[in-house]
């Protein structure tokens, strides 16, 4: 097998995976574009460690640490995702500015300053 063949697909993967983060708003299909960058890479660690004939296997032992590595990185993501699904009602990337309590970023009203504020604590 020539090993230009897995290097241009896992090439195409990793196109694919790059233009979904970049173009992409809503969280989960970036997940998903993400997922599809890591598979480039196991492909060519994969297609690299049959070409070289490698005695340890060492491409498909990374392989096997990249996938749980994806594991745990897709299992974070999705909490963090429903999450802020729950908070703000949308997946959407941009709207996404502020890790905090949708609440606390709503516009306060200007606190007291100087004797004003000590006033109204002595009172209270």
């Amino acid at each position: 097998m020539h090993l230009a063949y897995p290097v241009v697909l896992a090439a195409l993967l990793f196109s694919v995976g790059v233009y979904g983060v970049l173009a992409r708003r809503n969280a989960v299909l970036v997940l998903m574009s993400v997922e599809l960058m890591l598979n480039a890479v196991n492909l060519n660690l994969v297609a690299f460690d049959a070409w070289l004939r490698d005695s340890l296997h060492a491409g498909q032992a990374l392989t096997l640490f990249t996938i749980t590595v994806a594991a745990a990185e897709i299992g974070l993501g999705l909490a963090i995702v429903l999450l802020l699904f729950r908070a703000r009602g949308t997946a959407d990337i941009d709207r996404a500015t502020a890790l905090g309590d949708p609440a606390e970023t709503l516009p306060v009203e200007e606190a007291p300053n100087g004797a004003e504020a000590l006033k109204g604590q002595a009172v209270a």
